[in-house]
């Protein structure tokens, strides 16, 4: 089996290289990543240049695009073939509940949905790398029986690991996704010439973080596991939304 390697950090992020030196020692794997920090990316695809690849010196191919870029790329001929499946990360900080629309390392992990396994996007929950071979150990015990996974046809698993040593994890939890309180206000700031601009500031804190959650599992120190699905239509609204439209018409 072949695994594709990708990231939101950028290729040389340490996560990236923990991830690659864990999943060779098993597995054929390539790594496509953006070459510099694409953080915050979501899906988004380059339309406006042309991308181009770079060969680093320790193997790795570097995209001046998005992680979607890298993926689509990656799957779509600029490889000599296929791979099976995507691992996205490990990402140094957490993807928990509403973070998944902005996240580019789901994003990575969401374009590989046409393939034969399920995607992983892996994060330590942590700006830190002092636990990050926590992390590897949780991908290296998933590798493991991931041929065991069956899933249904574009699903992608998003896994978040709690920054703790690796003796004091709880253990893993299926979770869903949790949703955060709004984000706070943007902060405003004028440069030395007078032009006005703004920071997005930070995402907004669990507000349904209850038990179940994702926010609740790595809260208690349990690895988050929570299957994702490109289908985001609302089956519960249909009613009233249809009845709605008998007005309209």
């Amino acid at each position: 089996m072949q695994i594709l390697l990708s990231n939101d950090d950028g290729v040389f992020a340490p996560g990236l290289d923990a991830l690659y030196q864990c999943v060779r020692q098993s597995f054929d794997c390539v790594v496509v990543a953006p070459d510099r920090d694409r953080s915050g990316a979501s899906s988004a695809l380059t339309l406006d240049r042309p991308l181009r690849c770079t060969r680093q010196d320790n193997g790795f191919t570097s995209l001046n695009g998005t992680p979607t870029d890298c993926v689509h790329l990656a799957l779509n001929g600029m490889l000599d073939s296929v791979p099976d499946m995507v691992i996205s990360g490990i990402n140094l900080g957490a993807n928990l509940g509403d973070d998944v629309l902005y996240s580019g390392t789901v994003a990575a992990a969401l374009e590989g949905r046409f393939l034969p396994r399920p995607a992983l996007a892996i994060s330590l929950c942590s700006r830190s790398t002092t636990h990050l071979e926590t992390a590897v150990e949780v991908v290296k015990r998933m590798l493991a029986t991931i041929d065991q996974l069956s899933m249904p046809a574009r699903s992608i698993l998003n896994v978040n690991i709690p920054d703790l040593p690796l003796e004091e994890l709880k253990g893993v939890q299926l979770t869903r996704l949790g949703h955060r309180a709004r984000a706070a206000r943007p902060v405003k700031v004028t440069d030395p010439r007078g032009n006005e601009g703004y920071w997005i500031s930070v995402v907004g804190k669990g507000e349904d973080a209850g038990e179940g959650t994702d926010f609740h599992a790595v809260q208690a120190g349990f690895v988050s596991v929570t299957p994702l699905q490109i289908d985001k239509t609302h089956y519960d609204a249909f009613s009233n939304v249809e009845n709605w439209l008998g007005e309209v018409r």
